[in-house]
C-alpha cells in the first residue's frame, strides 16, 4: 500500500480566492489612518470637527477596525490552510510563512522610525537598563503584551503581537474547529462572546492585548467554518450575501454612531461587534451583491494587497511628515495636508 503524502502547510491551489475579503483590507486600513489623523490636533481634527456628528464618530471609530483584521485573519488562514495535514515540517513552513508575512515591513518600520530612535538612546531620563527593555519590546514585537512603552514610534505595532500569538494557536484551533460539526462552531462563536465579559471581569491585565483578543481570531476561524458548511449545503448564497454584508454595515454603523445604547449592559462595542463582523465575512465571502462586485475589483484588490504596509508603516511615516507640517502649520494644520498625508 502506497503511503499517504502530507500536504504542506501553505495555503492550497485550489483554495477558494474571495477579493471582496482583500478589497475589505484597504477599507479596514483607511478607517485605522482616519482614525489616528482625525484625533485631538492631528492633522484632519479640524476637518473632522466640520462634519455631522454622525461621521465624526465614524471616523474616529478607526480603531475598532483592528478587530475586523483579526477576524479576518482567521478566516482567511482557515480557508487557506482547512485541508493542510500538520506534522512537524508542515508547522515549520506555516512559521516561516506568517513571520515573512508580517516582519520584514515591520522591520522597515524600524527603519524609518531609527533617527528618532538614536534621539531616545542618547536623550537623558532613563536608565541604560530601561532603553534595552524598550528595544528589545520593539524588537521582539512584545508591545501589545507590556502597555504603554512610553514612545510612539508605531502604535499599530501591538496588533502584530496578537497577530504571532495567534498564529501560534492556529494550528490547534483549526484542527478543534475542523471536527465536530455545526455544533462545535456555534459554542465556538458564544465562547467568544462570553469569555471577553468574563476576562475582563477576572481581572486579567487589559494591556495582555493577546489574551483579550483571542476571541476575535476565533471567531474568524468559526466563521470561515460555518460559511464552508453553508456552502456545502446546496443554499444559494449569493442571494442572502448582499443583506447579510449590507446588514451587517448598517448595524455596526449604528452601534458606533450610538454607542450609549449599550450602557448599562455587560456588552461594549468589541463585544457587541464581534458577531457583526463574522456576518460581515460570510457575507462578503458569499460573492453577491453590489457591496462585493465594488469590493472585488482590480484597484480594490490591488490595494487590499497593499494595506498591511500602509497600516504598519503610516505612523513612522507620519513622525517625518509632522516634522514639517506641524513646524510650519503649527498645530492646526489645514485639512489638505492630512490628505496629501494619506495619498
Amino acid at each position: 500500500m502506497r503511503p499517504v503524502k502530507r500536504r504542506p502547510a501553505q495555503p492550497s491551489n485550489d483554495a477558494q480566492y474571495l477579493p471582496a475579503l482583500t478589497g475589505l483590507r484597504f477599507l479596514l486600513g483607511i478607517w485605522v489612518i482616519l482614525h489616528h489623523l482625525t484625533g485631538n490636533k492631528m492633522l484632519l481634527d479640524q476637518w473632522n470637527q466640520s462634519l455631522p456628528a454622525p461621521a465624526q464618530s465614524l471616523m474616529r471609530g478607526g480603531y475598532l477596525a483592528v478587530q475586523t483584521f483579526f477576524l479576518l485573519s482567521g478566516f482567511v488562514l482557515a480557508q487557506s490552510y482547512a485541508n493542510t495535514r500538520w506534522n512537524r515540517h508542515s508547522l515549520a513552513r506555516f512559521a516561516v510563512a506568517r513571520f515573512a508575512r508580517i516582519y520584514p515591513a515591520y522591520l522597515l518600520s524600524l527603519v524609518v522610525v531609527s533617527w528618532f530612535v538614536l534621539e531616545f538612546l542618547i536623550r537623558p531620563g532613563r536608565s541604560l537598563a530601561q532603553k534595552v527593555a524598550v528595544l528589545s519590546d520593539y524588537a521582539f514585537v512584545l508591545q501589545g503584551w507590556r502597555g504603554t512603552l512610553g514612545v510612539g514610534w508605531n502604535t499599530p505595532a501591538w496588533s502584530l503581537s496578537c497577530e504571532f500569538f495567534f498564529y501560534v494557536c492556529f494550528p490547534l484551533l483549526l484542527l478543534w474547529l475542523g471536527r465536530g460539526g455545526l455544533l462545535r462552531i456555534y459554542l465556538a462563536l458564544a465562547a467568544c462572546l462570553v469569555v471577553p465579559i468574563v476576562l475582563a471581569h477576572a481581572s486579567v491585565p487589559a494591556f495582555w492585548k493577546p489574551i483579550h483578543h483571542l476571541s476575535d481570531f476565533v471567531a474568524g476561524i468559526a466563521a470561515a467554518r460555518l460559511y464552508s458548511a453553508l456552502a456545502k449545503s446546496g443554499i444559494r448564497m449569493k442571494r442572502i450575501g448582499f443583506w447579510l454584508s449590507a446588514g451587517a454595515f448598517v448595524a455596526g454603523a449604528g452601534f458606533i454612531i450610538h454607542p450609549q445604547v449599550l450602557d448599562g449592559t455587560l456588552m461594549n462595542l468589541n463585544t457587541v461587534l464581534r458577531p457583526i463582523n463574522a456576518v460581515l465575512l460570510i457575507g462578503l465571502a458569499t460573492g453577491g451583491g453590489f457591496i462585493v462586485r465594488l469590493l472585488s475589483t482590480d484597484v480594490a484588490g490591488y490595494l487590499g494587497k497593499a494595506s498591511y504596509s500602509m497600516y504598519i508603516l503610516h505612523i513612522p511615516l507620519l513622525w517625518w511628515f509632522s516634522q514639517y507640517t506641524t513646524y510650519r502649520y503649527g498645530s492646526a494644520a489645514p485639512g489638505w495636508i492630512g490628505f496629501l498625508f494619506v495619498a
